[in-house]
């Protein structure tokens, strides 16, 4: 395998790569993966597409991104160990210190509330910005000796029993005893491995856009289930500022992508009546929009890959934990791999056996959890909305299930 060599990027017509994991994809999972698997001591190949647009830290003083993320412990935790954490614009983030579930049944509506002091945590999760997490990251990016960055198109991959190889468009070869596939739903290193997907449209999209509040909003998150209209969530952002995530029936999206955030803001108000006062559009307005879809790879590893992120598996974001089971997918490959035999190199098959293993159960929970409360709370059946608003009220007053709910959400067992 090549020695260690300072952060770089590689952009050449013609190369040959070697090292011990190349990672495919360049956003969040995929960073984190190759930061995790440089700081256990592998050499890294990181390949991004060509002409990525650069982040710095200027970027963050222009607005708020419409894109945030629910970060849980696991993910914290992880981002500590690598550094990453402490890179992060401390001011831009924000604690949720409470979450409301809420259902539409008018007066008879189910109401379910967990908070930081009933879980024995500091905080239920961090509100962090797409733009700060990935700035961050960065960061911690140049920092990491073992990991050369490569831009380019990939056109093919192959694996024997010993390397896996991918051939980039401009002639050039990465060769690595481990690939990582961490590009997105759409993985192209999934399709090159033939895994085949479940996949089923919500037809919904996620309407997503940041508003400022009159009244403090105390660190809680708001989330609203309703029959005709989605599901609307109001995540704390720092100051008096919420991000909206406004799972939204493909014909309302369509039409809050035409109004104004001022009109949408309107809308808002009734669902969140006076609990956090005049809403108004963040300056400079932007609202963004992507379809949302349930994606079950067949398997998440093949001769010499692994799949992390949303290669792995794509759920509804109602819950908040897409991000968060990247996370733990990078946790458990890399625990996987550290703890090998040492006569298995890390694209091994049964470590990468182990690694699936480890993740099965968490993710089918996921997957069962978000798609049942979508389907379910989307249903216009009367007495089935009634049956689930009092299901609310009476997980609220269990200890015991709210105890096993508070857990999953944050990533312990």
């Amino acid at each position: 395998m090549n020695t260690s060599s300072s952060f770089s990027v590689t952009t050449c017509s013609t190369f040959a790569v070697q090292s011990d994991v190349c990672v495919v994809g360049n956003g969040v999972i995929g960073k984190v993966t190759a930061l995790g698997f440089a700081q256990a001591g592998l050499n890294v190949t990181l390949l991004s597409p060509a002409a990525a647009p650069s982040r710095d830290a200027s970027a963050l003083t222009q607005g708020w991104d419409a894109r945030v993320y629910a970060l849980n412990h696991v993910a914290h935790a992880l981002l500590s160990s690598l550094k990453a954490w402490d890179a992060l614009d401390a001011a831009r983030v924000a604690t949720v210190d409470e979450m409301v579930v809420q259902g539409d049944g008018g007066e008879h509506s189910g109401v379910l509330g967990f908070d930081a002091y009933g879980a024995q945590v500091g905080a239920l999760a961090w509100i962090v910005e797409d733009r700060n997490l990935n700035a961050a990251l960065d960061t911690a990016l140049k920092f990491a000796p073992r990991v050369r960055s490569v831009q380019g198109r990939a056109t093919a991959l192959c694996s024997n029993g010993d390397a896996a190889a991918i051939t980039l468009e401009n002639g050039g070869t990465l060769r690595a005893a481990l690939v990582v596939g961490a590009d997105g739903g759409q993985s192209w290193v999934r399709n090159q491995c033939d895994i085949g997907i479940d996949y089923r449209s919500y037809g919904q999209r996620g309407v997503v856009t940041n508003f400022e509040c009159d009244k403090l909003h105390h660190g809680v998150a708001y989330q609203w289930f309703t029959a005709t209209e989605g599901i609307v969530a109001l995540l704390p952002l720092p100051g008096q500022r919420v991000s909206l995530v406004w799972s939204a029936p493909e014909a309302l999206a369509e039409t809050l992508m035409r109004e104004s955030p001022a009109q949408i803001a309107v809308r808002l108000q009734a669902f969140c009546g006076e609990q956090l006062g005049l809403l108004r559009p963040v300056q400079p307005e932007e609202v963004k929009a992507f379809p949302l879809a349930l994606i079950r790879p067949h398997a998440i590893v093949a001769p010499r890959v692994a799949l992390v992120g949303d290669a792995a598996h794509v759920v509804h974001p109602l819950a908040g934990h897409g991000m968060n089971l990247g996370f733990a997918d990078v946790a458990v490959l890399l625990e996987a791999i550290a703890t090998r035999e040492a006569h298995r190199d890390c694209g091994d098959a049964r470590v990468l056996a182990r690694y699936a293993r480890g993740r099965k159960e968490d993710t089918l929970l996921m997957q069962f959890a978000t798609d049942s409360l979508a389907r379910l709370f989307a249903t216009e059946l009367a007495p089935v909305r009634m049956v689930l608003n009092a299901g609310l009220n009476l997980i609220d007053r269990i200890p015991v299930i709210k105890r096993y709910l508070i857990s999953h959400a944050l990533g312990s067992k």
